[in-house]
Parts: C-alpha cells; structure tokens; sequence
C-alpha cells in the first residue's frame, strides 16, 4: 500500500487523543506526542510499556511508523536532547527512522478500557467503578484504578494466583501480604505506583488491594492497622469476613501489570484509527520484559 494511502501521524494522534483524553492525565504528568513528524504516514504501530533502547531498536526492526508507550521518555524537565544521553539518542533514533512516539500514561490509567480496567477485567473483576472517579466519557464511569467483586468468592491464595497467572510473567513476580486462608471478594485495582491511595482503598471496604511498587513503611503501616482494626472487631463479636482484615496487599511488577493494558489497546485503536480515516494500520507488540530486576536471591528457604 501506498504513503498516500495511509494516514498521517497527526490523524491518528487524534484518534488517540479521543481514546486517552489528555484532560485527564496527572499535572505533574506529560503524555502524548513526544516525537514525530505530524505529515509523516503511518502504517504499523508497535506498542510496549517503556520505551527503552532495546524496545526502540525492536521497533525499528518491526517497521514502526508509530510507537506507542505507557511511560513516558522524560519524566523530568528536560534541557538537552543531544546524543550525550540515552533519552536524546533515543529520541534522535526515532526522528531519523521517521517513527513517531506516543505517550499514553496517567491518561491512560484513567480511561475506558485503559490501563486499570484491563487489568480488573483480567482479574475477573465484575460490577466495577472507577477508585478514585475523574468524570464520565462517551458514557462510561472514568477515573484512576478500579473496585469490583469477583462473581464468587476465594481465598486470598487462591486469588493472588489468579493475579500470578494473568499478569506478565517477569523474574520479579509478585509479592502477597494478609490472611492467605481468608475469604475476599470485594477487590481495588491500581496498575502502577500505588502506595498513595491506601485511605481510597480503605474507604471502597475492598478485600484486597492490587498494585505496584509498595514501599516498606507505606505498606507496614496499611497491613498493621489493618490487622488492628480486625481485632477490634473480633472484641466487638464479629465473626467471618468481617473480622478479617483488610486490604491485603498484592504487589505486582509496574510495568508488566500495567502492560496488560495492550489487550485492548491494539485492537481499540486500529479499530479506531480505520474508523476514522478508512485505513487499518498494522499493531503488533513488542516481546521484551522492561520491569529491570534480572535476577532475585536470598529468599527465605533458597
């Protein structure tokens, strides 16, 4: 097919600015465009969660025109993008290979069929509404991270391998804090870091909480007053689910949780792009783990 044929990077960029609303995404937060030429044509899209050297090159290999990321190149202010740093070549690599870079990052988090709702959707989680609401689009419930039940309840282990099972595997792989025996239904889900919004999970009364990058203090000090707050109930006769504690903790590797987003994302923007400008591009997703722990020693037993 012919360049004339294909659609311009600034037509899709539009299509996945209606996707992704930028509105939504954090201040101190910057997705989007970051690199291209909006008259430049686009006929494959690579997607992947960071966009790294390795997965740059990858790209290339693939035929990107596009590449689309969940976080961003520069995450901080940026005053050179020379070849003396590795987000200046990666950024020139990009520009010679007329491939374009796109960014959906908290925009994405927040949005239908988005980073949090793949993964609750993943998890099994049903009747489910944002965690921390941001507004409505195109009708649906929009906002960071998600609260659903399961359509029957498990055990804490039982679920947490749920969680094992569908999230990408990586040498890191999860981490489970709580009654392991316990019965949860009630579940939050927030992809990415989120040891900031322990009060929103308190208050959603979910079971259990799934996230990413829990801190040692943040998260000893979620799961001790939780079990405190279980034991008052227990004095005051409670008995069952209500006297257990929660949430219990699974913390899951940031970018592999976060890459379940792509489930979606690939064919909900061909199809959207095709929508739009009559052309179906072509996606395909990058294989290369990017969560960066290479190997994990010292486990107790081992």
């Amino acid at each position: 097919m012919s360049d004339q044929e294909k659609p311009r990077l600034a037509e899709v960029v539009k299509v996945l600015e209606t996707l992704y609303p930028l509105k939504y995404a954090e201040d101190w937060d910057h997705p989007g465009l970051i690199v291209g030429d909006l008259n430049d044509t686009v006929g494959t899209i690579v997607f992947a969660a960071d966009p790294t050297m390795a997965v740059v090159d990858k790209a290339l290999a693939m035929g990107a025109d596009l590449l689309i990321c969940h976080h961003p190149l520069f995450f901080r202010a940026v005053h050179e993008v020379s070849g003396l740093g590795v987000h200046g070549a990666i950024a020139g690599k990009l520009y010679r290979a007329h491939c374009g870079l796109w960014v959906g990052h908290t925009n994405a988090d927040v949005a239908y069929r988005g980073v949090a709702q793949a993964a609750a959707d993943a998890f099994g989680l049903q009747d489910q509404v944002p965690l921390v609401p941001a507004g409505e689009e195109h009708g649906h419930a929009v906002g960071l991270g998600r609260v659903g039940t399961l359509a029957q309840p498990m055990t804490l282990r039982t679920f947490a391998q749920r969680v094992a099972d569908e999230v990408p595997k990586t040498n890191y792989g999860i981490q489970v804090a709580g009654d392991l025996d316990a019965e949860v239904r009630k579940i939050a889900v927030l992809p990415g870091s989120g040891d900031s919004d322990f009060d929103e999970v308190r208050a959603s009364g979910a079971d259990v909480y799934v996230t990413s990058d829990l801190r040692h203090h943040p998260a000893t000090d979620a799961l001790q007053q939780a079990w405190y707050e279980a034991s008052l109930r227990r004095q005051n006769g409670e008995t069952g689910a209500r006297a257990t504690m929660r949430p219990a903790l699974i913390n899951t590797p940031h970018s592999a949780i976060e890459s379940m987003w792509f489930r979606y994302a690939l064919d909900d923007i061909a199809d959207g792009v095709e929508q739009a400008t009559g052309f179906r591009p072509e996606a395909q997703r990058v294989g290369i783990v990017t969560d960066p722990w290479q190997l994990v020693l010292g486990r107790e037993g081992e």
